[in-house]
């Protein structure tokens, strides 16, 4: 087996006009397509980064909490390199997005910390 990428990340919301107020504008990725399924009474929202599709927003009736933090099963985390990680918390401080304290990976002496979604989905920021 060969994988070339990967091709989209899918995330369950439970408030879609949070999530994607808080994925297009404070986070800034671009919205491709958005699809209202009546049958389903939910919503998928592709976004993008720099051109490249890479998340699936979804809204469902109702979706279970996620049952523990941070180690629960399914997705852990979801990470963006960013070129200063400074600056780019205060622009989100600024949007009333808090980070946790900035710590420094221990073994590519960069630094990273951690911001949540609306649903409190772990998003890791990472200096390049």
């Amino acid at each position: 087996m060969t994988l070339n990428k990967v091709h989209h990340i899918a995330i369950i919301c439970s408030n879609y006009k949070k999530s994607k107020k808080f994925y297009v504008e404070d986070l800034g990725l671009e919205p491709l397509h958005e699809t209202y399924r009546e049958e389903r009474d939910s919503y998928k929202l592709d976004l993008a980064l720099n051109g490249n599709y890479i998340i699936e927003l979804f809204s469902f009736p109702k979706p279970p909490p996620r049952s523990t933090m941070p180690e629960a099963t399914g997705l852990r985390h979801l990470a963006f390199e960013v070129d200063e990680l400074a600056s780019q918390l205060l622009e989100l401080s600024e949007k009333g997005i808090k980070a946790e304290p900035i710590r420094v990976d221990e073994y590519t002496q960069k630094k990273f910390t951690f911001i949540f979604d609306p649903d409190n989905l772990p998003i890791e920021l990472y200096q390049k």
